[in-house]
Parts: C-alpha cells; structure tokens; sequence
C-alpha cells in the first residue's frame, strides 16, 4: 500500500509504504537486529509497556535529540517500560552511535535488512529507503495505545503527548 505525499522532507512530498495504524488495533509484530546482531521481536518485551520511535537515521539532529530525550524520561519510570528506536540504520553505526551519547533506557534496533518494520507500520519511504519519524506506545498485550505520524520528518514529535500515554498506561 503506498501513500504518496503522506510524508514529506523538507517540505518535498514522499511516499510512505504500508497502512496508516490506529489506535485500538494490536501492533504489527517485528524481529529487528539488535546492535550485536542478535534478532529482537516484539514478544520478547510482552506484559510491559513499549514505546517504538521509528526515527529515519540516528545521524541527525531532530533523531539524536529524540532518542535523548526519550531516555531521559523512561530512566525514571522503571521497569514497567520498554523503549525502541527504530531506524534503517546498520546496526554497527546503531551501536557506535548509543555507545557517544550514553543512551541506556532506549535499545536501538536496525530495519536496514528488510524494512519489514518500516512496511508493517507504516513507515517505510519509498524515495529515501528509510523509516518515517512516527511515535507508537503499546500496552502490555501488545494494543496501541497512541500514534503520531509525523509528516515532516523534519520535526519533532509531541513529547508530552507520548509520555502522557505512557503515564496512563501505567496507573
């Protein structure tokens, strides 16, 4: 499924490949590459809360200074929380990347092989062969619970807006 225009970089209209999710509807399941390689899928983080940030390269301003502040709020919130960012980067320049800027609460996990995440959810770019900025929080079984699509890639996305999800889902 294609959408073009759904997305844009710098203001240029792009295609987005896969379906726009809802809110309600259970996630799409993934096995992504963790740093060292090793597959990661959305079972194994079950019964806790996720968030996944699909980010287009960690390499860049708008991504680095996400997957910062996004782990600065889930180092305090425990356990009950697990964080992703997902992008198409490789997973050597993934580890290089969180091993500078001290990135602990956030695992970073690499579409480059297939962009299966990126289809499954909706943002993959069809021009750029890259994921979408977009923000997903899952609840413990696996429902979603917030979305934000984020048409200019360019931006960030509504910190309180996500964390306030995550708040509600655990109390």
């Amino acid at each position: 499924m294609e959408r073009p225009g759904d997305v844009t970089f710098q203001g240029n209209p792009l295609t987005a490949i896969g379906p726009r999710l809802s809110v309600g509807e259970k996630a799409p399941d993934f096995e992504l590459l963790a740093n060292d390689l090793s597959p990661v899928a959305l079972p194994a983080s079950a019964g806790k809360i996720r968030l996944l940030l699909s980010v287009p390269s960690l390499d860049t301003p708008v991504c680095d200074m996400e997957t910062r502040k996004f782990n600065e709020q889930l180092e305090g919130l425990g356990g009950d929380v697990v964080g992703y960012t997902i992008s198409a980067d490789l997973p050597f320049a993934q580890a290089r990347w969180c091993g500078a800027a001290g990135i602990k609460a956030m695992q970073t996990l690499s579409d480059h092989r297939e962009m299966a995440f990126g289809a499954a959810y909706g943002v993959h770019i069809k021009e750029l062969r890259l994921d979408a900025r977009a923000v997903f929080v899952l609840d413990g079984v696996g429902i979603l619970r917030y979305i934000e699509y984020i048409q200019e890639i360019t931006q960030q996305p509504d910190y309180a807006a996500a964390l306030a999800a995550i708040q509600d889902l655990l109390h």
